[in-house]
């Protein structure tokens, strides 16, 4: 059975950037709906190869007949490892959607979003050990501050913090609809849509390891790639853009890049072009591109 995604966005300019060879062999680590990967297989010749990676259990249900297309059932933080195991040891390009399924915001069971009351889960491999719950009822005050200042930029982190460690010595928060009920009376109402946004924007990043995991992605992606080979990467935060701009910039995440005795700076990437954002058409067709931002680099 299909399972209904929302439009990929910046579609047709990310597979542009991406493809150089029409036969080439190319990697879409963000499978989900299957979007990306259905343009990448029509702008590919036949004898081009397209290998896919998502953990979801729901987006492995939306596989490709093509003999083309390949679907690797684990996180693209294995990158190296799994397309090692199909007897692949370098590619043409990859491309990286860092963004949460619309399917997953909208399936109240997977406790993605605050608009539905559902589970506090938010596990993209829903075979993890760490879900939210554990976040929320475990995590110390401390942890909750670190988290909710660091993947969230919230204001108030501790007051929010505070508050959650009060509710869980009455009882437990299992639900979104229990954690939305402790942030409210701290937050004026203007604000709370967006507050309770980055709450679980930065419950969900730890949950999921998602810096740590696009972090061992880059890495891998520049051993994998030929000289030449695209790197295309659609962010929807700062933290993940800034992770995505400095390491094609310094090709480290901390620091500088190394020099030599004559200032040349040893970094593998280069990048092409500027920084791309949706316009104006595409925002109001697809509100998930509203903050999209895709950056494209090639290995040198």
């Amino acid at each position: 059975m299909e399972i209904n995604y929302h439009n990929p966005v910046l579609l047709n300019r990310s597979v542009r950037e991406l493809i150089t060879q029409k036969n080439g062999v190319y990697v879409d680590v963000t499978f989900g709906g299957g979007g990306h990967s259905k343009k990448i297989l029509k702008s590919l010749g036949v004898e081009g190869k397209l290998y896919a990676f998502d953990q979801d259990q729901d987006a492995q249900q939306n596989t490709l007949s093509d003999p083309r297309f390949e679907l690797i059932e684990a996180n693209f933080k294995d990158l190296k490892r799994y397309l090692k195991f199909h007897g692949v040891k370098e590619v043409d390009g990859i491309l990286a959607d860092f963004g949460v399924s619309s399917h997953q915001f909208d399936d109240e069971r997977r406790g993605f979003s605050t608009r539905f009351e559902g589970q506090l889960d938010m596990r993209m491999d829903q075979t993890s050990l760490l879900s939210a719950y554990e976040v929320v009822n475990t995590y110390s005050e401390q942890q909750l501050i670190s988290i909710l200042k660091l993947y969230g930029e919230v204001k108030g982190a501790h007051k929010i913090a505070s508050a959650i460690l009060d509710r869980r010595e009455k009882c437990s928060i299992d639900t979104t609809t229990d954690l939305n009920e402790v942030i409210k009376p701290l937050v004026p109402e203007r604000f709370l849509n967006k507050v309770l946004a980055q709450v679980f924007q930065a419950i969900r990043i730890e949950v999921n390891q998602e810096l740590e995991v696009i972090k061992l992605f880059l890495e891998q992606a520049v051993d994998i790639l030929k000289p030449g080979g695209r790197l295309v990467c659609i962010s929807y935060h700062s933290l993940e853009d800034r992770l995505v701009k400095r390491f094609v910039r310094e090709g480290v995440f901390e620091g500088y890049a190394e020099q030599d005795f004559f200032g040349n700076r040893f970094v593998p990437m280069k990048k092409i072009g500027g920084l791309v954002t949706p316009d104006e058409e595409e925002k109001k067709l697809n509100s998930r591109a509203r903050s999209a931002k895709l950056r494209t680099a090639e290995k040198i």
